[in-house]
C-alpha cells in the first residue's frame, strides 16, 4: 500500500451532503439509487428502457417511489458484454439526462468509464459520476476533477469480457480495499475533493459467490475510505444462492440491501426502488443509521 493511500486510510470521511451539480443527495440516512439502463442488452431488464420515451418514464416512476438519484447507463457492463463507442453511448444518456433534469428534483448520475461522456453528460445535467473502472481509463481522472462532481469509484478484477472467467483473491476483502484506497488517494492527487468521492467494492465484478458473500459480511471494512455505494440487485449470485431467475429476485435482491445498509453501506443502487425503499424506511425506524456507525 502506498503512502497516499496509507493516509486515506488513516483519515476517515463522515458522509454527510453531497452537492450534486446543484442538486443535494442526503447521506444521513441510506439513500436509494435507481438504475436506469438505456442500453438494448442489460442483464436485468433486457432493454427494456433502450426506448428515450420508456427511459423518461421508468425514471420518473422511481422519483416518485422515493429514488434519491437515478443513474444513467449506456454501456451495458455485464460479463461478456460488447464495447460501444464513445458516440453511441453519449447519444444514448445525453438526450435522457437533458429531460431528465426538466422532469425530476432528485440529482442525475451517469454510470460511464469514458471521459468524454462524463464531460457531455454533466453538461447536459448530470451531477455524479459512476465509474466501474474507477477513473483508470486515460484522462478520465482530469476530466472528472475538472468537472467538479461526486465521483463513485468501484472495484473490478479484469474487465467485463473477462471477469468472471475465475476470480481469485488471497482476501477479498484486503484487495478491495487496498485497491480502493490507492484509487482514492489518486483521485485527491488529481484534485477532487476527498469528501466528494464515494466507493463500490464492486459485487459480481470479477468476484466468485464466496467473495461476494465475505465482502458484504465485512463490508464496514471498507467505510473508512468514504460512503460505501453497493450494487447488489438481481445479481447473479442470487441466482447461484437459490437458482431464481432474474425475474423473481425481488425478495433476495430487497434483503441483500437491507444487509448490506446494516453493515454501512450509504447507497444501494437498485431496480426495483419502491420496494426498497419500503424496506429501508422500515429498517431505519428501528435501527436509526446514527446507531449503526
Amino acid at each position: 500500500m502506498s503512502p497516499q493511500a496509507a493516509a486515506v486510510r488513516a483519515t476517515p470521511v463522515t458522509p454527510g451532503a453531497l452537492d450534486c451539480g446543484g442538486r443535494t443527495l442526503d447521506l444521513a440516512r441510506v439513500a436509494v439509487m435507481g438504475i436506469l439502463n438505456v442500453t438494448p442488452d442489460s442483464f436485468s431488464d433486457g432493454g427494456a428502457f433502450f426506448a428515450r420515451d420508456k427511459a423518461i418514464a421508468r425514471a420518473c416512476a422511481m422519483v416518485e417511489q422515493g429514488a434519491d438519484i437515478i443513474d444513467v447507463g449506456g454501456e451495458s457492463t455485464r460479463p461478456g458484454a460488447a464495447a460501444v463507442s464513445t458516440q453511441e453511448e453519449i447519444d444514448r444518456v445525453v438526450p435522457v439526462i437533458e429531460q431528465l433534469v426538466r422532469r425530476v428534483a432528485a440529482p442525475i448520475s451517469v454510470d460511464t468509464s469514458k471521459p468524454e461522456v462524463m464531460r457531455a453528460a454533466v453538461a447536459a445535467g448530470a451531477g455524479m459520476i459512476n465509474d466501474v473502472r474507477a477513473l483508470r481509463e486515460p484522462g478520465a481522472l482530469e476530466a472528472a476533477a475538472g468537472l467538479g462532481r461526486p465521483v463513485v469509484l468501484m472495484h473490478m478484477q479484469g474487465s467485463p469480457s473477462t471477469m468472471q472467467a475465475a476470480p481469485r483473491y488471497a482476501d477479498v476483502v484486503r484487495e478491495v480495499r487496498e485497491f480502493l484506497g490507492e484509487r482514492v488517494a489518486a483521485a485527491v492527487a488529481a484534485g477532487i475533493r476527498r469528501e466528494q468521492i464515494l466507493v463500490d467494492p464492486g459485487f459480481g465484478f470479477g468476484k466468485a459467490l464466496e467473495h461476494n458473500l465475505e465482502l458484504l459480511r465485512r463490508l464496514r471494512e471498507l467505510a473508512p475510505l468514504g460512503p460505501v455505494l453497493v450494487g447488489l440487485s438481481r445479481k447473479s449470485m442470487i441466482a447461484e444462492l437459490l437458482g431464481l431467475p432474474v425475474t423473481r429476485r425481488l425478495q433476495p435482491s430487497v434483503v441483500l440491501a437491507l444487509l448490506a445498509a446494516q453493515n454501512g453501506a450509504r447507497v444501494v443502487r437498485v431496480h426495483d426502488v419502491g420496494a426498497t425503499v419500503e424496506a429501508l424506511r422500515t429498517w431505519e425506524a428501528v435501527y436509526p443509521v446514527a446507531t449503526n456507525e
